[in-house]
């Protein structure tokens, strides 16, 4: 460590990439990149549903799936914060309850957030009388899009940097100390932005993987779950809790589940192919 610390000026400083994470300044009002990074991916996200559902068999039409952007995005809002409250600072704000809605000073977890997604699902597919696991299997290949640029604006931010680390590509991030660090964001970009996009896009438009109910959310969860998992070891605990049991982050114990659910949806899809329809809503289905 101290070697590292003592050639840290051999590496790129973060402050030198002129970033901001301030996207427009108008005096009175800041728009700040995390925001249009949520903005981005929930349009862009919807935009490319809309490509999926125009695909033979889907399992909602378009009326759906507008409905649906309006309940993911509470879902997400509601369930990130909430999972942020309860996962990593629960004790913090059952003392101070109040600055739970005090969502503009950060916090939002995203496996709270897959919970309010879910859940959205789970009520839009309820109220309509859809298939809510073939529901999950098309947002699911939408997802990619918010976690990279969610992961990009993290950089900009110059937040949930990495561990210490003597890559040629490290970074020293003045906000955590004078070290050279994992780029961590990036990591976290790369796989759960883009390549998992690419394995959803393959299987999607490649294979017959959208007529298994189940296998294409279940290799998101598995797709997701690996990625989070790896980058974890390359990426600094949070402060207040470190390292849990076994030495793992809250971040890697909160994957276990995605990965097990993941992995039995992917082996038991088959076997649900049968049971794949599409919606039948009148003219706004699609067939």
């Amino acid at each position: 460590m101290p070697s590292i610390l003592a050639a840290s000026g051999d590496y790129l400083r973060f402050e030198n990439l002129g970033l901001s994470p301030i996207a427009i300044d108008l005096g009175v009002f800041q728009l700040r990149w995390y925001s249009l990074a949520y903005i981005a991916g929930i349009v862009i996200g919807w935009w490319y549903l809309l490509k999926l559902i125009a695909q033979p068999g889907a399992p909602m039409a378009r009326r759906h799936a507008d409905d649906l952007v309006f309940y993911a995005t509470l879902g997400i809002l509601i369930g990130g914060r909430l999972g942020y409250v309860l996962f990593y600072k629960p004790a913090e704000y059952l003392a101070n309850p109040g600055d739970i809605i005090r969502v503009w000073d950060g916090g939002m977890s995203f496996h709270g957030g897959v919970i309010g997604v879910s859940l959205a699902i789970l009520y839009m597919a309820w109220r309509n009388k859809l298939n809510w696991l073939r529901i999950h299997d098309y947002v699911a290949c939408t997802i990619p899009f918010g976690l990279l640029f969610g992961r990009l604006a993290n950089f900009v931010n110059g937040e949930l940097w990495g561990r210490p680390g003597d890559v040629p590509w490290a970074i020293v991030f003045p906000r955590a100390d004078e070290q050279p660090r994992h780029p961590s964001q990036l990591y976290e970009a790369g796989l759960e932005g883009i390549l998992l996009f690419i394995v959803l896009w393959f299987l999607f438009w490649k294979t017959d993987a959208r007529h298994q109910p189940g296998k294409l959310v279940g290799t998101f969860l598995v797709g997701y779950g690996l990625s989070r998992f790896t980058v974890e070891f390359f990426r600094q605990p949070d402060d207040h809790l470190g390292l849990l049991s076994l030495g793992m982050s809250m971040g890697q114990w909160l994957t276990i589940p995605m990965l097990i659910g993941g992995v039995w949806l992917i082996a038991t899809a088959k076997a649900r192919a049968g049971g794949a329809k599409p919606a039948t809503a009148g003219t706004d289905a699609t067939t």
